[in-house]
C-alpha cells in the first residue's frame, strides 16, 4: 500500500500533512529516508521510524460508538455534526468511515473502521447480517397485539409502496434493553470509553414491558424499523441499535462514547459474515 495511505490510517493527519512530513525527510523505511508519498510499503514486513522514533503501524482499526441522537452518520457534512466529530486524535485523524447508517434521531451501535472489505460484507444485502434494535412504541403492546405483530413480522411486512420486507423477529426487551455477558474474560476487558460530556441524554422510559421491544432485521432500508411498526398501526418514539451480527453494544458506553474493539470483538465481527 502507499505510505501516505498507511500514515493516514494511523492518524498522522491529512494527506497534505503527511506529504509535508515526508518532505521534511523525517520518515525512514528500512533505514532509508522516504520522501515520496506514493512509495509502496508492506506494513507487516517493513520497519518504520518517524523523527528518529520507531513506528509500528496498524493496518486496520475498529471502533465501537454509541451514536447519540442528533448526529449524522457520515464522514463529512457542512450543515450538521457527524459521528466523526465525536472522535478525538489520533482516531479523528484516521481515514475511518461508518459501517452502515443510523437515522439522525436513532441511537446505538455504530462501528467505525478503515476495513473496506469487511464494511462491504457487513452492509451488503446479499450477506443479510442480523441487526437488533430496541424500540419504544407509542402504544402499549399487550399479549394479543404482540402475537399479531410477531406473526406479521415473521411473514414479512409490506409497505404502502408494495415493498415486502424480509422476515423479522420480535421479542420483549428486558428492564435495561441491553445485552450483558456474565462470562466475559478479565483478559479481554475493553478499553476506557471516550465520551463527549456535552451531549444530551434523552429521558425515555425503557423499562415499560408493554411498550419496549426488540426487533431483529436482516436489511437496512431507509427508516425501515419505523415503517414496519407504522404498517402495524403503531409508532416508534425511540430507537436504538443494540447489536450487529454477534457484536453487542457495550452497555457501559453512554451516548456519544466510543472505544476500540477488543481482539475478540473484532473477531466476532469478521467471523459473522
Amino acid at each position: 500500500m502507499r505510505i501516505d495511505k498507511l500514515f493516514a490510517d494511523n492518524g498522522f493527519g491529512s494527506r497534505r500533512d503527511i506529504k509535508r512530513l515526508l518532505h521534511s525527510r523525517a520518515v525512514e523505511v528500512n533505514g532509508v529516508v522516504c520522501a515520496d508519498a506514493s512509495f509502496r510499503v508492506d506494513p507487516e514486513r517493513d520497519v518504520f521510524t518517524v523523527e528518529g522514533k520507531p513506528f509500528r503501524p496498524r493496518t486496520t482499526v475498529y471502533l465501537m460508538l454509541n451514536k447519540p441522537a442528533g448526529v449524522i452518520t457520515s464522514t463529512d457534512d457542512p450543515a450538521h455534526r457527524t459521528v466523526m466529530d465525536l472522535l478525538a486524535p489520533p482516531w479523528s485523524l484516521m481515514d475511518l468511515f461508518p459501517v452502515g447508517r443510523l437515522d439522525l434521531d436513532t441511537e446505538g451501535l455504530l462501528v467505525l473502521t478503515n476495513d473496506g472489505p469487511l464494511t462491504h460484507r457487513l452492509t451488503s444485502p446479499k450477506t443479510g447480517v442480523n441487526k437488533t434494535y430496541l424500540a419504544v412504541l407509542r402504544d402499549p403492546v399487550d399479549e394479543a397485539a404482540f402475537a399479531h405483530y410477531d406473526a406479521a413480522l415473521r411473514t414479512g411486512i409490506t409497505f404502502h409502496d408494495g415493498y415486502t420486507c424480509l422476515p423479522a423477529v420480535l421479542a420483549r426487551a428486558d428492564n435495561t434493553g441491553c445485552h450483558t455477558d456474565s462470562d466475559a474474560s478479565a483478559e479481554h476487558v475493553p478499553s476506557t470509553p471516550h465520551v463527549q460530556s456535552s451531549l444530551h441524554v434523552p429521558s425515555i422510559p425503557l423499562n415499560d414491558p408493554y411498550r419496549t421491544v426488540l426487533l431483529t432485521i436482516r436489511e437496512g432500508k431507509y427508516h425501515q424499523v419505523k415503517k414496519m411498526f407504522k404498517a402495524l398501526g403503531n409508532e416508534v418514539v425511540y430507537l436504538k441499535r443494540v447489536s450487529m451480527g454477534s457484536l453487542d453494544l457495550d452497555p457501559a458506553l453512554a451516548p456519544g462514547a466510543w472505544r476500540e474493539l477488543t481482539q475478540d470483538e473484532a473477531l466476532l465481527l469478521r467471523e459473522g459474515v
